[in-house]
């Protein structure tokens, strides 16, 4: 399936909560770095003070992250993780010394149709660290967050 595919379909729809996972070009563990991945976390932040967008939950991995977030400003769903993925990749450009793409091209995005999804999906992302085997304690991986927590 190509990033074109990604996009057939997508809708955007302001209050609705999407989860969205993207994933690093070529799947390069970049965020294994506590700074890159607190770039990341840098940048999620700032969407959601610019009132772009809410953020449910997410977890930052060495190749992807999960954001579970409800889309709370003027532009649409593809614009603002457009925006994410794009000002990591110039901030991360400035770090890092290899060139290359930072990103795989398209996102995955789910948009959650009930309310009662939204803490067994937050358990879910938040939860990637110890399925992974990063972790063995969730409170011992320094990069997600929730809401409900």
């Amino acid at each position: 399936m190509g990033s074109r595919d990604l996009r057939k379909g997508r809708v955007s729809e302001l209050g609705r909560v999407y989860l969205i996972t993207a994933t690093t070009a070529e799947r390069r563990p970049l965020f294994a770095d506590f700074m890159h991945a607190r770039l990341l976390v840098g940048e999620l932040r700032r969407l959601e003070h610019g009132n772009l967008a809410q953020s449910l939950a997410w977890v930052v991995m060495p190749d992807h992250f999960h954001w579970l977030m409800r889309l709370s400003g003027p532009m649409p769903l593809s614009s603002v993780v457009k925006a994410l993925r794009g000002r990591t990749a110039r901030r991360l450009g400035l770090s890092l010394d290899a060139g290359g793409k930072v990103w795989q091209p398209g996102f995955h995005d789910r948009a959650l149709r009930r309310e009662d999804e939204l803490l067994p999906i937050a358990r879910y992302v938040v939860a990637n660290p110890l399925r992974a085997g990063l972790v063995r304690r969730l409170g011992d991986y320094p990069h997600w967050d929730a809401v409900w927590l």
